[in-house]
């Protein structure tokens, strides 16, 4: 116990009986998660929450991303993805041009298809039950997981009809899933100053109760370091665990750290390793409800990724191909968009976790044989 007192000091320790058993942590405790300096104390209570729920598994998917279009009229400050003047050329894809994205991967064994794109108010209804039509005759078997909920507001809005006869009919043509985004941080604040333009908040949870009556399971998100406060963080948390008391439809948290070059927030500083872990941390503990967390690997680096998989993180997303909203620049004029299944195995066997292929509903592809796996790093603070 003195060990672990010098783990957590004063500020953490009076949290360790309310993480063990279980007990919810309230707005203040969410406050102080992220205000102490004592970041590995922060991250040991997290991987209590995290081992209690999921052991030593780290979860990953083969899937491939598409982006359907940068055209967009919201105007958010924080987006680099949109076509604007100085920055990326404007595109539509075709559905022939869908084809050939997804042939040129005909041959690797996805499960999952991600499509998400910019709001481009030219778009017919047709265009978005074409998508996913064009997906499902390619690639049959994967499980499709799209658009965010402000395109869920824009394809209702131009097929003119109730959003839950929409998703219905999106269901009937192949959709399986919904992403998380497109709120950012609930915190009307930001949506005013930032992304005034989308859905705020309280659209937002609608569009998520919808989702769930309609039986799909949705994802969600926090964008990170645009300039919102740690009680905004906190208040995204807590308003999500309570939509997911009320829905349970959710099925994993990303915190995604904001990379603000491109953006109209350039002035703003690049996230830190610090910044990472702890929202990774603080993710787990306040989202008592969520049965996962996810360390997007692509936004967080694949090192950082390893070392949140510790941090109250359980799964590092997949192999990712053509992802275009941001870049991770490991280097000058590299953009590394793809780890392959052998690379994420590895990552997941170096930081000392058991690797496990899911689908897009943590249903499990494939997991390894117990010999298959090295011995997990069982660390003496494991045992206190």
């Amino acid at each position: 116990m003195r060990v672990l007192e010098v783990i957590l000091g004063r500020e953490l320790m009076p949290l360790y009986e309310k993480v063990v058993h279980g007990e919810r942590l309230s707005f203040e405790e969410g406050v102080l998660l992220y205000t102490t300096p004592n970041l590995s104390g922060v991250g040991y209570l997290a991987n209590i929450v995290r081992e209690r729920l999921n052991g030593d598994y780290a979860y990953y998917i083969r899937n491939q991303h598409i982006n359907y279009t940068n055209i967009c009229n919201k105007g958010c400050k924080f987006c680099s993805f949109y076509a604007q003047k100085g920055g990326p050329k404007p595109y539509t894809l075709t559905m022939d041009e869908v084809r050939e994205r997804l042939q040129a991967y005909k041959h690797i064994p996805i499960t999952e298809v991600h499509i998400v794109g910019g709001v481009n108010p030219r778009l017919p209804y047709q265009y978005y039950l074409d998508l996913v039509r064009t997906v499902k005759e390619e690639r049959p078997e994967v499980h499709i997981k799209a658009f965010t909920a402000v395109e869920w507001e824009e394809i209702a809005r131009v097929a003119k009809k109730p959003l839950a006869e929409v998703l219905h009919e999106m269901k009937a043509a192949g959709l399986g899933s919904v992403p998380g985004g497109g709120i950012e941080v609930l915190s009307d604040r930001i949506h005013a100053e930032l992304f005034p333009k989308k859905i705020n908040g309280k659209r937002w949870k609608e569009i998520a109760r919808e989702i769930a009556a309609a039986g799909l399971k949705q994802y969600a998100t926090l964008l990170y370091g645009i300039g919102e406060t740690v009680e905004e963080r906190v208040d995204h948390f807590i308003q999500l665990r309570e939509l997911q008391d009320e829905t349970g439809h959710f099925l994993a948290m990303t915190p995604l750290s904001f990379h603000p070059e491109g953006t109209q927030l350039a002035h703003l500083p690049h996230p830190s390793g610090d910044d990472d872990l702890r929202n990774i941390a603080v993710a787990r503990l306040m989202l008592d409800n969520f049965p996962h967390i996810k360390s997007f690997w692509i936004m967080n680096t694949p090192a950082i990724t390893q070392i949140a998989l510790w941090y109250g993180a359980d799964d590092v997303d997949g192999t990712i191909h053509e992802y275009e909203i941001v870049y991770q620049d490991d280097a000058p004029g590299v953009r590394q968009q793809v780890l392959t299944r052998t690379e994420l195995i590895r990552l997941i066997r170096a930081a000392g976790r058991v690797p496990v292929e899911r689908d897009s509903l943590y249903q499990i592809v494939h997991r390894p044989d117990d010999e298959e796996a090295p011995p997990s790093p069982k660390k003496l603070l494991r045992v206190l």
